[in-house]
Order: C-alpha cells, then sequence, then structure tokens
C-alpha cells in the first residue's frame, strides 16, 4: 500500500485550544440577552458541530428557534471575530510537530467546522504562510463535519487519493468524518473530547501527546 502523505487536521481542540475565547463570546452573547450563562467545562461538551450548533446549545432549550438561534449566532460572531484570539494558543509542542511534518514532505491542510473566516484567521495568526496548503472552515452549501465533503474537497485539491489521507482530530465527529470519507483517522487526547469517545467511534489510532502524531503517522 503506498504511504498516506497528507494529513488535514481539525482546528479547535486539535491545533489551537480556543475553547477559552468560543466559551467568553457565547457567554457575552447571552449576557446581552439577560440570559443564563455556562462555564469552560460546559461548553467543551458543545462545541464541534459548527457555532450555530454551540449558539443553539448554549441557549435556554424554549429559546431555539431557527428565527432566535440565528439572530444570536450573528451577535456570536461579531464579538467572536474582534476577540477570537485573546485567550486561544496552539497546544504545547504542536507547532513543531507541524514544522517537522512539512520537513518530512507531508502535505498538510485544516478541515473546521469552526466558521471559514475565523478558521483562515486563527491559522494566519499562530502558523506560518503556506503551513497548510488549504484550509477551510464551514461555508455556505458546505455540510459540515462529519459529512466526507470536506475531506474528500480537499484531498481533491491536494491532489492526494483518499486512501493516502489521514485525518488528525478530537472529537468522534472528526473520527466518523475520515471513515465517511474513506481516510485513516488520529485522535488526540489533550482536546475538547474523551479518549473514550475517540476509541468507540474507531479512531486507528490515538495519540495522546503531539509528538506521538509523528511516529503515528510513519507507521
Amino acid at each position: 500500500m503506498t504511504r498516506p502523505c497528507l494529513a488535514v487536521f481539525d482546528l479547535d481542540g486539535t491545533l489551537l485550544d480556543t475553547i477559552g475565547d468560543l466559551a467568553a463570546s457565547c457567554n457575552e452573547m447571552l449576557a446581552q440577552r439577560n440570559l443564563p450563562q455556562h462555564s469552560l467545562d460546559e461548553y467543551r461538551k458543545m462545541v464541534g458541530n459548527g457555532i450555530m450548533r454551540l449558539v443553539e446549545r448554549a441557549l435556554p432549550e424554549e429559546l431555539r428557534t431557527a428565527e432566535y438561534v440565528a439572530e444570536a449566532r450573528r451577535d456570536f460572531v461579531a464579538y467572536y471575530i474582534d476577540h477570537i484570539d485573546l485567550h486561544t494558543h496552539p497546544y504545547e509542542g504542536i507547532v513543531q510537530v507541524i514544522k517537522e511534518l512539512q520537513r518530512r514532505g507531508w502535505r498538510l491542510a485544516v478541515a473546521s467546522n469552526k466558521f471559514d473566516e475565523g478558521t483562515k484567521k486563527l491559522i494566519g495568526k499562530f502558523f506560518a504562510p503556506h503551513t497548510f496548503e488549504v484550509v477551510y472552515g464551514n461555508r455556505e452549501g458546505v455540510p459540515l463535519k462529519p459529512d466526507a465533503t470536506l475531506l474528500r474537497t480537499i484531498a481533491e485539491e491536494c491532489h492526494t487519493p483518499i486512501e493516502q489521507c489521514w485525518m488528525v482530530g478530537d472529537s468522534g465527529i472528526d473520527i466518523i468524518t475520515a471513515r465517511n470519507a474513506g481516510a485513516r483517522s488520529i485522535g488526540v487526547t489533550w482536546g475538547f473530547r474523551s479518549r473514550e469517545e475517540l476509541e468507540a467511534e474507531g479512531a486507528d489510532h490515538i495519540a495522546t501527546r503531539p509528538s506521538d502524531i509523528l511516529t503515528l503517522l510513519e507507521a
């Protein structure tokens, strides 16, 4: 079998610890409406399915109408895009791992359920230009992960057969995405979800620290 040569990374909980800014921005949106706010640990269980679902989960159940959620999302994004990097930072060691993968000749990309503008802004701030060949967040007309469309699109744009692609992420959503697309997967345990979730969804490998990725991708 030809060795895989494309590694596609999730963003939130995998490359960057973004939970502080997500939580602060969501609580700001709730505060503007005099609604109950949530703790950091509660937000860890809400993220992963895009901003719309995060906002919906943060709202009281009786307010989760399509119109109200859409309005709350607009307010969240308006605040978040201007406060997106106050608490956000790369996980320890991940920048070095990415640089080493580049040195070894791996093609690299990002596939996130975060809205596209926010995804590109964070990658541009924390990683050198041209580190990733393709960077995509959620865009209109493209379904969220775990739908396979985003991962397959990235593989096509990188001219890489999907069977030579790895998906690296911290949630079961990323593992299911890889399986749906026909790629391999590495679940990482330093993000927002548990090792048990990653194993339950059938991750091909589990990384407990960023340096593990180097070994697992070469296996």
